[in-house]
């Protein structure tokens, strides 16, 4: 996979020169072939060297060196990679603010944009994999948005040999349990078929990703698979492993062989989803730093899959630092969170799928009325 080791800020501005055009009505935005004459330069507060602009010989509007950062617009540039750290490190907003020495709001507005850089990266890592050679072990992680009636699953999609993240995807839903405040009118916006929706798109997504054949699919008895392969485009490209949940009897007994053919098969999904819930401090089971919107569970939860893919080690127990990446040949080597934010992505030129534009863009609802501010505490 082609990406620069170094960030655009530390390239020199004699040799720096603009890609394309950032503006995406511009012909030269796609790949036209334009030219990007000097016009002037300007200097920050924030950074004391001198950063060059230019100007599109095709739309003649502007641009600068800073537009193709990460860091665009930021007056503190430098916190952007320590957010990204703390993120994937179990801490909350709060903490970060508190360790970085910031307000609040500024680290939830950071992460933010380390979600949707996040999810055009995924896009972009698709895009360079030309076939797919292993078989995908699919199950949901469960959450929810703002409170316990406003559930949520996360739908994920994970290498059986690489470990490698291909998909996350959501599905709201009803949540479970009674609550003596919960009003039916709340929750009937919500379908019971989200999740075989959520199949649906997941399983299509990647199976665009094969020229010919079937693709593999590890899940567990969950009964919406067969359902979501009565789609007749579906039910000739996929083909399903299942491994029931079987029943476990108390704390420290032991497993039954069903239990362990069922454990070693969805093994790279369940952790992940260890991961996920120690990694992330919206997803623990008593916490206060849940998440209040689904684009911004989700734009985290694609920011942890390309720290798992890139950046951390299959196996922190054994000697093999490879990371899942490498595994694919996307990498040649473990990156670092400098590496990952060197270079923006833009919306329209990276091949997003529908449903990763419309987080990117915030334009998912999940079916259920939105909470006020005194509601979500």
């Amino acid at each position: 996979m082609r990406w620069p080791k170094t960030s655009v800020e530390n390239v020199r501005p004699s040799r720096f020169h603009p890609p394309f055009c950032p503006w995406n009505e511009c012909e030269s935005h796609q790949g036209a072939p334009a030219r990007f004459p000097g016009h002037g330069s300007y200097r920050t507060r924030s950074c004391a060297r001198r950063i060059p602009r230019f100007r599109c010989t095709c739309c003649r509007r502007t641009c600068s060196r800073q537009t193709f950062s990460t860091t665009y617009y930021l007056k503190k540039p430098h916190l952007l990679v320590r957010v990204a750290a703390g993120l994937a490190a179990c801490s909350a907003h709060r903490q970060i603010a508190r360790s970085v020495r910031c307000a609040k709001t500024s680290v939830t507005r950071l992460a933010e944009r380390l979600g949707r850089h996040a999810i055009l990266f995924q896009a972009r890592c698709l895009r360079e994999l030309s076939t797919i050679d292993e078989s995908i072990v699919h199950d949901h992680f469960e959450t929810f948005i703002g409170r316990q009636d406003r559930a949520l699953g996360i739908g994920t999609a994970v290498g059986s040999e690489s470990w490698f993240v291909y998909d996350v995807d959501p599905a709201p839903h009803r949540g479970a349990g009674r609550r003596p405040d919960r009003q039916p009118e709340r929750l009937k916006g919500s379908s019971p078929n989200t999740y075989v929706r959520s199949i649906r798109r997941a399983f299509s997504g990647l199976i665009e990703r094969l020229f010919a054949g079937k693709l593999t699919f590890v899940v567990d008895g969950r009964a919406d698979y067969r359902h979501a392969l009565r789609d007749r485009r579906l039910a000739d490209r996929a083909a399903l492993r299942v491994f029931p949940n079987p029943e476990r009897g108390p704390k420290g007994s032991p497993r039954s062989p069903e239990a362990i053919a069922r454990d070693f098969a969805m093994f790279p999904v369940d952790q992940l989803h260890q991961l996920l819930r120690h990694t992330c401090a919206d997803h623990k089971r008593e916490t206060i730093a849940f998440g209040r919107r689904l684009e911004s569970i989700l734009g985290r939860a694609h920011l942890i899959a390309v720290w798992k893919n890139f950046i951390k080690a299959r196996s922190e127990r054994r000697p093999d630092r490879s990371t899942p990446a490498m595994r694919l040949g996307l990498a040649q080597d473990p990156w670092s969170w400098e590496r990952v934010l060197s270079r923006r992505l833009l919306l329209h030129r990276e091949p997003a799928r529908e449903t990763a534009r419309k987080l990117y863009e915030k334009r998912w609802t999940s079916g259920l009325p939105e909470l006020s501010a005194r509601q979500a505490g």
